[in-house]
């Protein structure tokens, strides 16, 4: 199976800018060979909002929106799996920051991920993720989403892991370096694939540091992004070393865990 990261560089409340921009690095990770390609935190919107009105004018019904449906109808297209972030309005009105996975012909939207960590600013915009971490079965892999910050928290990938995910896709929009270089660390502990697709550019002072990372179940690098340019990151996995959770005939390292050990 092959995946990829779309690292781009969106501009600010420019939704239609931002989808096309996208569209074109899309068709470039499809063209060679990529069946799951993740795109940015809030790729559609940009990040660094200063009121919630502005989030508010961009923000969008999920799967009814117009980036959920643009993102069907590319993912039908080109026959491919997307995981995207993006500024969600529910019915109440109320705003998160999530994560759309939608699919090709038969499947179309596959279902959302709302942000459980919420990072510095966001907690002035948007409400806390309500609907746990999920993992979606997309036939060819299981796939758990998480977003940017939940990195932090190893729990966010232990659980994901421990629910079947065997690809982590991580839509980002990260400013602090840590991620890039514990990452393939997370990977390891869990035995995973790990798909981090970041921004790059600056927003109202805000700078973002790319380097999108492909992380193996070995802690292997096996992408990484430039610091400042646009581009795509596509790779070979190979899903059944992640679904081997053992380190040698005796260790395994979910079978081995001692959780009335630990400390929750």
């Amino acid at each position: 199976m092959r995946v990829a990261y779309v690292q781009m560089e969106p501009r600010l409340l420019e939704v239609d800018r931002n989808l096309s921009r996208a569209e074109r690095l899309i068709k470039d990770a499809a063209k060679e060979g990529a069946k799951l390609v993740v795109l940015p935190e809030l790729f559609d919107t940009g990040y660094n909002f200063e009121t919630r009105g502005e989030v508010e004018d961009v923000a969008m019904q999920i799967p009814d929106g117009q980036t959920t449906e643009f993102l069907v109808e590319l993912a039908r297209e080109l026959e491919v799996f997307i995981v995207g972030g993006t500024a969600e309005k529910d019915e109440k009105g109320k705003l998160y920051n999530s994560a759309v996975i939608v699919g090709p012909i038969g499947l179309g939207y596959i279902g959302k991920y709302r942000k459980i960590h919420l990072f510095y600013r966001e907690k002035l915009f948007f409400e806390p993720g309500n609907l746990g971490f999920r993992v979606f079965n997309i036939g060819i892999a299981k796939v758990g989403v998480m977003i940017c910050f939940d990195w932090f928290f190893p729990e966010s990938m232990r659980t994901l892991a421990l629910k079947g995910a065997e690809v982590i896709a991580h839509p980002s929009n990260l400013v602090m370096p840590y991620a890039p270089r514990a990452m393939p660390i997370r990977a390891l502990e869990n035995r995973v694939y790990t798909i981090t697709a970041n921004r790059v550019g600056e927003e109202r002072g805000l700078r973002f540091i790319g380097k999108s990372t492909i992380a193996s179940p070995k802690a292997e690098v096996l992408a990484m992004g430039s610091e400042s340019s646009e581009e795509v990151g596509v790779v070979e996995i190979n899903l059944e070393l992640a679904r081997d959770k053992r380190l040698n005939e005796l260790n395994d390292v979910f079978k081995d865990r001692r959780p009335e050990f630990y400390f929750v």
